[in-house]
């Protein structure tokens, strides 16, 4: 086998490419719809919706962590499916995961344990992807 064939993705197996182009897209779902609310949505309808501590936090706070969100759900799909930086996926997983390494003890100190299997599902999810995409299956960049 060649350095060349080493490289691709094929190389890696199926398997992987399908189960991390999965959790990528299940990431930005979830995060596209939770970024768009938080961006666009008052601090009341997001309490509504379930999203109790939209109430007592600071509306520039709401409004960065949806941006932040958003530009994640975009950097976490375009670069790996345009093949241009395509390591800028993993950094996008990586940023997922910081989100929910500081919502996991924030929703704890609230009270808020119910929510936390889902923080931590999602915390596995990007670190799986910034694993997948930065050490078992990169994606090389088009030349």
């Amino acid at each position: 086998m060649t350095a060349t064939e080493l490289k691709t993705p094929a190389s890696h197996g199926r398997g992987w490419m399908l189960g991390l182009w999965a959790a990528q897209i299940a990431l930005a779902i979830f995060f596209g719809m939770t970024g768009y609310c938080k961006s666009f949505l008052s601090p009341g309808a997001l309490e509504q919706m379930g999203i109790a501590w939209a109430a007592d936090a600071p509306i520039g706070l709401i409004r960065f962590i949806g941006i932040a969100e958003l530009a994640g759900a975009v950097g976490i799909i375009l670069p790996s499916l345009l093949r241009v930086r395509p390591s800028l996926t993993a950094l996008a997983a990586l940023g997922f995961g910081v989100i929910q390494g500081l919502a996991i003890p924030f929703h704890v100190i609230r009270g808020e344990i119910a929510i936390t299997p889902i923080n931590a599902l999602l915390l596995a999810l990007s670190l799986f992807v910034v694993w997948g995409r930065s050490v078992k299956s990169p994606i090389e960049p088009r030349s």
